[in-house]
């Protein structure tokens, strides 16, 4: 039965139809490709949903329910004007230390297991688990857009596989596979994976995407002609090479490339000699690092991500990010003399901020005598809060609201955001009052109430709020207080106050329909709905 018949005959049993994203190799595209079809499809008016079995990465997403997921089927999601589940990304890796990873089931974290023995233990039991979130998929949604991991040719990891092929195989899904021709070797790339499948995994590849290309296509073609002739499988579209696109990154691996400003913000910042000088510290196992996006598109400021202290300049503003193992990380930064700069730079009333496991570092000391995150049971903290944090073998994964301000001559501001942390802070009696919190609540439901008492203290801010600290990732992506945080900066260097003019998820929004336009421009999405059993005229 080809492609298509089985495709019809899937949805004639009342089951959604799957297409599978694979790539040639990390970091070519699946996860923004994915995304891209989720919002074609999702504009045509079928719904859609995406799905990753399996997903390695320290940038992870909470659910509505607080459950946690990878970053990228969040976005996803997004893509298709749906809450995310776990469904979508039922097991996720989040790398602790070399050869160990915490296996997130379902949105819990299940325990820590080094790579030989997840792959003996564990990944027989996953195949179902996978299997099953993939039907339950199936039985809500039109069409699901399944997205591989690295590359399908690994040939020592192909007979535990469950996120490439076999996973291809569960869903009886066509495969797409995408290359990044800016890497060079993209030809090869496509025909040596092809070459490294066994025949039945060959024939589930119905096409090819070549992605982030720079240039004219003609100059292209007599590749793309050999190709298709080599191979006898079409090229479904060469995706242009998209700048600026301004949605988020699977994994730190994108920090490799330095991430510049878009040209609008650039623009402003040349054209004016106030920008602020932010700089991020990059730790070792920096995590949700996201949180940082919307800083890249305000145009009085320059972002930039430090990790030696040869880097650090003369920065307005340090920012410490999360991290999955915040001891070691702390340590690493003791060792490379950036916790000096960073206290000298606090002392002497530079801002500082800590989201998560930077928060934690600013206390005055970290236990883990339960090795929760790391062999090492206690570290002397940054000493610029007085509580001490303890790491419970318990996550907090929840969605939060409620409002904060840095210091007492503001308006409180209204914040959202996601908890996804095990450290508990314990604070010194006499050391709290001296400290203004945040005031958050957890959403229990997708209906807010508006009970003042359901509020708690959370996170910390010093006197004058130039140093703060927060468990809440994405506190920056509210807009209104990030201006507050960045004028603030401003009137302590003599500059006059700037409007929240960037509304951050607006700019979300509309970089979902550049992508789904980009894809209709350069794809062929007639042939697309052809490999999923469907005409592209007969939308709903």
């Amino acid at each position: 039965m080809d492609t298509r018949a089985k495709q019809m005959s899937a949805a004639q049993a009342g089951l959604g139809r799957t297409i599978m994203v694979q790539g040639t190799a990390s970091d070519v595209g699946k996860s923004l490709i994915t995304a891209a079809l989720c919002r074609v499809f999702t504009q045509d008016g079928w719904r859609t949903a995406p799905f990753k079995s399996q997903n390695m990465s320290l940038n992870s997403y909470v659910t509505w329910d607080g459950k946690e997921i990878g970053r990228a089927q969040g976005m996803q999601a997004d893509a298709c004007g749906i809450l995310a589940t776990t469904d979508m990304n039922p097991i996720l890796l989040k790398p602790t230390r070399e050869m160990s990873s915490q296996v997130v089931v379902h949105g819990k974290p299940l325990r820590d297991y080094n790579a030989r023995e997840y792959r003996e233990s564990y990944l027989p039991i996953a195949g179902e688990i996978v299997q099953q979130s993939l039907g339950r998929l199936r039985e809500a949604y039109d069409i699901i857009v399944l997205e591989g991991a690295g590359s399908p040719a690994e040939i020592n990891l192909k007979d535990r596989d469950i996120v490439n092929m076999r996973m291809a195989a569960w869903a009886d899904s066509p495969v797409i596979l995408v290359a990044d021709i800016d890497r060079g070797g993209v030809f090869a790339s496509i025909v040596g994976t092809l070459e490294l499948l066994e025949q039945h995994e060959r024939d589930r590849v119905c096409g090819f995407i070549i992605n982030k290309f720079r240039g004219d296509v003609a100059l292209l073609q007599p590749g793309l002609d050999w190709l298709e002739a080599r191979t006898g499988k079409p090229v479904l579209g060469v995706l242009p090479y998209m700048p600026n696109l301004e949605l988020e990154d699977e994994d730190s691996l994108s920090l490799s490339h330095s991430k510049q400003q878009p040209s609008d913000a650039l623009t402003a910042v040349n054209d004016q000699h106030d920008q602020l000088d932010i700089a991020v510290i990059r730790l070792p196992r920096i995590s949700n690092f996201t949180d940082f996006d919307p800083l890249h598109f305000e145009t009085d400021i320059k972002l930039r991500y430090i990790d030696r202290a040869n880097q650090w300049g003369d920065p307005d503003a340090i920012i410490l990010p999360g991290s999955k193992n915040t001891i070691e990380d702390l340590l690493w930064l003791k060792e490379t003399g950036l916790a000096d700069l960073l206290q000298k730079h606090a002392v002497d009333g530079g801002w500082t901020a800590g989201i998560c496991g930077g928060y934690e570092m600013l206390g005055t000391r970290l236990l883990d005598p339960l090795h929760v995150e790391s062999e090492v049971e206690e570290a002397a903290g940054l000493c610029l809060f007085p509580f001490e944090v303890s790491f419970a073998e318990e996550k907090r994964t929840v969605r939060v609201e409620g409002y904060g301000r840095l210091n007492s001559s503001q308006q409180p501001t209204p914040i959202e955001g996601y908890e996804i942390h095990m450290g508990e802070v314990n604070w010194q009696p006499e050391g709290r009052p001296n400290f203004q919190p945040f005031h958050i609540r957890v959403q229990t439901s997708l209906q807010k109430t508006a009970e003042a008492a359901d509020y708690e203290a959370e996170g910390a801010c010093s006197p004058d709020g130039k140093v703060w600290g927060t468990f809440i990732h994405g506190i920056l992506h509210n807009d209104d207080f990030r201006r507050e945080w960045l004028n603030g900066i401003r009137e302590s260097k003599g500059l006059e106050r700037l409007p929240a003019d960037l509304r951050f998820q607006e700019r979300r929004e509309n970089a979902f329909e550049r992508l789904a336009e980009h894809a209709r421009r350069h794809l062929n999405i007639s042939l697309v709905y052809e490999l999923l059993g469907m005409d592209k005229e007969s939308m709903r």
